[in-house]
């Protein structure tokens, strides 16, 4: 497991100052970053006096390490982003930003998250920072870059960020890792619910009986807690009796501990971050189908692991998912035959399927590049196949092959960066306004650039966008513009074309 997640760090998509738009969290595709251009001088550095400098002394120890998963040089964000921030403003931000309607968004964002970057300043800033990032990641239900980066950051160096990893490991099915870890240093833990469950898992099911005697006799945790570890312990005693109460706010432990003793809870009402445990092969198949959609509508999986579950076997009944996976596998099949007939068929149920799930951007990224090279005549599939091209990582070439008509000529030229000045419809002047050239930043948001505060500014444009895709179109104006000036021009337009193809919803 440690290799596996050691190859997370070759991670995705977006320069500042040259974007590769990959999807969003693609982690093993992804080409090495070309050298970037610094500093030009043009003649030699001179000295104005034959005085010496001035020199600083800081101790090593004092100096912050970068923490994240993708190097600088490839994403392209200097690692002193935040610094010039407060923690308060940054931890806002990022806990807020919107990006649940954008797939370029998601993107961005987990561009921020995921960068190797030092804190802001101040102190105690680092951990902090570092548990604000790694919560998100969770909310959107990336738990295994989550697991990645802290323990690419270390976790066992604090009980924090024991606790973060401990919760990752057991949604992820890799809680071997921890509880060794945890039996090994059982400082990382005050939580005996913890100690009691590795310590079990070890196979020293006298010392777990010990402890749980211990934390009854002293009150240490609540009588729901106590039931649920009598019953993992004791299985024999409990093979007649009534299932435990399903809770309302489970942990990740809690829910493993249901799991173990035989009464799993469905992960469909808790929060986005338990579907990772039903990618795991203990699931059934339509739960792990379920779980991947899931969490393919916020990037947490890539779409190459949503199209592996969806062709794992052949579906078992019809309705619903079973119905999406039979048109996914369908036009999967034409598109291997490159029949124009059979694709002409089968694309209009799939991309139907998709957009009824929400999914139509990871549908464009698996199959634009293979629809691209299916000499399609029917001018329904030409004009489908056009858009849904245009949601995919090569949406420029794409506009270069524009069927007739205004609307397309206009997503052409988008897609190019250039749409025209003037447009009748108010959302479509709005998207070229953002367009308009060079591009630069609103004054609100200048100052922040001038201070450094690029990590701000980003997140402020993410969640300016949410207010333009909302009906806000001052502020979709504002957010392309901005993004522009700071060298995201793919994202940019990716976000534009999504708002456009996909609606305001």
């Amino acid at each position: 497991m440690r290799n596996r997640l050691a190859l997370l760090a070759c991670l995705f998509p977006l320069a500042v100052t040259a974007q590769e738009p990959l999807s969003a969290i693609d982690w093993l595709t992804i080409p090495p970053a070309g050298d970037r251009a610094g500093q030009i001088l043009l003649e030699p550095p001179v000295a104005e006096s034959g005085t010496g400098p001035e020199i600083t002394v800081t101790p090593l120890a004092t100096l912050e390490r970068p923490i994240g998963l993708v190097p600088a040089h490839v994403t392209g964000l200097p690692v002193e982003m935040w610094q010039a921030s407060t923690l308060e403003d940054v931890v806002r931000r990022i806990g807020s930003a919107d990006v649940s309607q954008t797939p370029a968004m998601q993107t961005l964002l987990y561009t921020l998250l995921l960068a190797e970057t030092l804190p802001p300043a101040g102190n105690d800033a680092s951990e902090t920072f570092l548990l604000a990032r790694l919560e998100r990641l969770f909310g959107l239900g990336a738990v295994e870059p989550a697991q990645a980066m802290i323990d690419t950051a270390g976790a066992e160096s604090t009980p924090q960020r024991f606790a973060v990893w401990f919760d990752a490991t057991l949604l992820s099915g890799d809680e071997t890792f921890s509880c060794a870890a945890l039996n090994r240093s059982p400082h990382l833990s005050d939580d005996y619910r913890a100690r009691m469950f590795c310590t079990l898992r070890k196979g020293d099911w006298s010392a777990a009986a010990v402890m749980l005697d211990a934390a009854r006799a002293l009150n240490l945790m609540p009588q729901d807690d106590l039931f649920l570890l009598d019953r993992f312990l004791n299985p024999d005693l409990y093979e007649l009796a009534p299932p435990l109460p399903v809770p309302q706010d489970p942990d990740p432990l809690t829910f493993r501990l249901f799991e173990a003793i035989g009464e799993p809870l469905p992960t469909a009402p808790l929060p986005r971050r338990f579907a990772v445990a039903d990618l795991r092969d203990l699931a059934g198949w339509k739960a792990q189908l379920e779980a991947a959609e899931r969490l393919a509508r916020t990037g947490a999986i890539s779409p190459n692991r949503l199209l592996g579950v969806y062709t794992d076997r052949l579906p078992a009944a019809s309705g619903g998912v079973w119905d999406r996976v039979e048109a996914i596998q369908r036009f999967d099949t034409a598109l291997s035959t490159r029949s124009a007939d059979a694709v002409t068929k089968t694309l209009p149920e799939a991309w139907a399927a998709m957009r009824a799930s929400g999914l139509e951007v990871p549908f464009s990224t698996l199959f634009a590049d293979r629809l691209a090279v299916v000499p399609l005549t029917d001018p329904e599939a030409r004009a489908l196949a056009y858009r849904i091209r245009l949601l995919s990582p090569d949406y420029e070439a794409a506009a270069a092959g524009a069927p007739g008509g205004r609307e397309e000529a206009y997503l052409a030229a988008l897609a190019q960066g250039e749409p025209p000045a003037q447009m009748p419809g108010e959302l479509q002047q709005a998207v070229s306004d953002g367009f308009a050239n060079p591009p630069v930043a609103p004054p609100a948001y200048q100052m922040y650039l001038d201070t450094g505060r690029l990590g701000e500014v980003i997140l402020a444009a993410i969640s300016t966008f949410a207010s333009g895709h909302r009906g806000n179109l001052k502020d979709l104006t504002d957010s392309l513009q901005l993004l522009r000036s700071v060298g995201l021009e793919d994202t940019a337009r990716r976000a534009a074309l999504q708002l456009l193809l996909l609606g305001t919803g």
